[in-house]
C-alpha cells in the first residue's frame, strides 16, 4: 500500500526530502479515477480544515474512495471547538503534567505535535496520548503554566506556519511514521496487506501462543498477507497496518478495546469489534439476547441483591452457579452448594456489580466449543474439566492454573444440533470470530457462553479442520479489505 500526501500548494513540502507520492489537494479532489484499484494511505496537510474547505472536502472524499486518510473529517471537527474536545483534556493535563520533571519544572506556551512525536524525548508520553486522541500529522497545544499546568487550546499547525527547523522535525517524524519493518516473505506472493495482531507476550494465559500465532503467519504468507505482532504501546502506528487481529484477553476497561475503537475508526477490519467486546463481555445481557432469540441456555435468573436470594434456590436448586457479568474462561464464576455459601459469594460480588447471574447447575465432563466465524463453524473442540473440578480452568489451585484436557473433532462429526445451536448463538452478536460454550445433556444442547477473542491454538482447536481454520480467517480480513 502506497502513501500519498496532499498539500495545499507545491512547494509546501520538499519533494526531495521524501520519497513519497505529493500532490495538491486541488488535483486529489478533480481526479478521482487517480487512485483507481489501489488503497493508498492519505496524510492531507492541507493549510486549513475548516467545513466546507478542500481540506475538509479532501478527508471526506478520501474516505468515500476506500483510502485512509488522516486526519479524518471526524478529528477535523472534535478540534474545531473546545467544548468538543474538552473531555480529553483531562487525561491529557495529567500526562502533561507527569512531564514537568523531566522538563526542568516549567512548560513552554506551546508545543508542536508531529505524528505522535514531541520536541524532545521528555513529551514522550504526553504526545503519544495526543496522538491517540487526535490523529493528525501537525498539532499545537497551548499551555497555561502553574502549580497545575493547563491546556487553553488544541488546534492542528500548518506547514505554512512552521519554522524552518520544524519542518525538519516534522519532516523526520513523517518519516518515523510511515517507516516499518518489513519482513521479506519466503514464499513467492509478495506481501498485499500487513496485518497487525495484539499480544501481550506476559499474558499466563493467551488466547493463543506465540507459536501458534507464527503458524498462521506462515500460511498468511502464502495468501499475499504479512502478520506483525503489536503490543499495547504500539497504538500510534496502528493506522499503518490493514487490519488487526487481538490475541490478548479483550475487556472494554483496557487497552484493547482502545485498539479495537481506534481500527473500526480507520476503516480497518477487527477482531475483536467493539461491538462484539460489548456485547460478549456482559452475561447479563447476552443472557436476556439469547432468550430473547429462543436459542436455549440453562434456567437463569438476575440477582439484583440479596433479597432475590431465596428465589433463586427456589427455581434453580443446590449446587447453583454464580456469575459475575463480566465473568471470562471460569473467571468470576462460582459454584454455591447451599444457601449459606450463595449468600456470602453473592453478598461480597455486589459491592462491585448491581447484578448477578445465577444459573442451573448441569454437571457435564466436558463443555463443547464451536468456533464460529462469519456466521459459519470455523472449529470443533471439547474442553474437559481441570482434574478433581467442575470448570474447565481451575484458578483456585496455587501457582499456575489447572486446565484440563482437550478432544478435538472435525465438523463432520460434530453432533449437528450443537453445530447448529452454536451458529444461532454467534449469529446473535455479529458475524466476527466467537468461541461458543455449550453442554450437551440428556434434555439437550444449552449455551453457556458467547465468548469474543476465543482461543486459537496450533494443535488444539485447529485439530479437527487443521490449516484450513487459519485460511478461512485470513481470507475473512482479506475479503472485507477488498470489498
Amino acid at each position: 500500500m502506497s502513501w500519498v500526501i496532499l498539500t495545499g500548494k507545491k512547494g509546501d513540502l520538499d519533494e526531495t526530502a521524501t520519497p513519497y507520492k505529493i500532490i495538491t489537494n486541488r488535483d486529489y479532489l478533480a481526479h478521482p479515477a487517480l487512485f483507481r484499484g489501489q488503497r493508498p494511505k492519505v496524510i492531507n496537510l492541507s493549510s486549513s480544515y475548516a467545513y466546507q474547505s478542500r481540506g475538509y472536502y479532501a478527508s471526506l472524499l478520501a474516505s468515500s474512495r476506500g483510502h485512509r486518510v488522516i486526519p479524518s473529517v471526524e478529528t477535523m471537527i472534535d478540534l474545531s471547538a473546545r467544548k468538543l474536545y474538552e473531555n480529553a483534556l483531562p487525561e491529557l493535563e495529567q500526562a502533561l503534567n507527569r512531564c514537568r520533571a523531566e522538563l526542568g519544572g516549567s512548560f513552554p506556551s506551546t508545543v508542536s505535535v508531529f505524528f505522535g512525536i514531541g520536541p524532545e524525548k521528555a513529551w514522550e508520553r504526553f504526545a503519544k496520548l495526543l496522538f491517540d486522541w487526535f490523529r493528525a500529522p501537525a498539532l499545537e497545544v497551548v499551555i497555561k503554566d502553574g502549580e497545575w499546568a493547563t491546556i487553553t487550546r488544541i488546534g492542528f499547525r500548518a506547514l505554512s506556519r512552521m519554522s524552518s527547523e520544524e519542518k525538519e522535525r516534522f519532516t523526520a517524524s513523517l518519516h518515523t511514521y510511515t517507516s516499518r519493518q518489513w519482513r521479506e516473505s519466503r514464499t513467492r506472493v509478495p506481501a498485499r496487506y500487513g496485518f497487525a495482531t495484539l499480544i501481550d507476550p506476559r499474558e499466563e494465559l493467551p488466547p493463543s501462543s506465540v507459536a501458534s500465532l507464527k503458524h498462521w503467519s506462515r500460511i498468511a504468507a502464502r495468501m499475499g498477507v504479512e502478520v506483525e505482532p503489536i503490543t499495547k504501546k504500539d497504538l500510534p502506528r496502528l493506522a499503518n497496518f490493514d487490519a488487526l487481529f487481538i490475541r490478548e484477553t479483550t475487556s472494554i476497561s483496557n487497552h484493547t478495546y482502545r485498539f479495537a475503537r481506534r481500527a473500526e475508526q480507520e476503516g480497518m477490519p477487527v477482531i475483536d469489534d467493539p461491538l462484539s467486546m460489548i456485547r460478549c463481555t456482559n452475561k447479563v445481557y447476552l443472557n436476556e439476547l439469547m432468550t430473547t432469540h429462543r436459542v436455549p441456555v440453562p434456567p437463569t435468573m438476575m440477582i439484583a441483591g440479596t433479597a432475590d436470594l431465596e428465589r433463586a434456590a427456589d427455581l434453580l436448586g443446590f449446587p447453583l452457579v454464580l456469575k459475575t457479568p463480566d465473568s471470562s474462561f471460569s473467571r468470576g464464576v462460582k459454584k454455591a452448594a447451599n444457601m449459606a455459601e450463595l449468600k456470602a459469594l453473592a453478598t461480597k460480588w455486589l459491592e462491585d456489580s448491581d447484578l448477578l447471574i445465577a444459573q442451573k447447575f448441569l454437571p457435564t465432563a466436558f463443555d463443547w466449543r464451536i468456533g464460529v466465524l462469519d456466521g459459519r463453524p470455523l472449529f470443533s473442540v471439547q474442553y474437559l474439566m481441570a482434574k478433581k473440578h467442575w470448570q474447565i480452568v481451575n484458578h483456585e489451585r496455587q501457582g499456575r492454573p489447572d486446565e484440563g484436557g482437550f478432544r478435538s473433532f472435525t465438523l463432520a462429526d460434530t453432533p449437528s444440533d450443537v453445530l447448529d445451536i452454536a451458529v444461532r448463538a454467534a449469529r446473535c452478536i455479529g458475524s466476527g470470530l466467537y468461541g461458543v460454550d455449550l453442554k450437551a445433556t440428556p434434555e439437550g444442547v444449552y449455551v453457556i457462553e458467547v465468548n469474543d477473542n476465543p482461543n486459537l491454538d496450533h494443535g488444539c482447536e485447529d485439530a479437527g479442520e487443521k490449516d484450513a481454520v487459519w485460511t478461512s480467517l485470513t481470507q475473512w480480513f482479506i475479503d472485507r479489505l477488498e470489498r
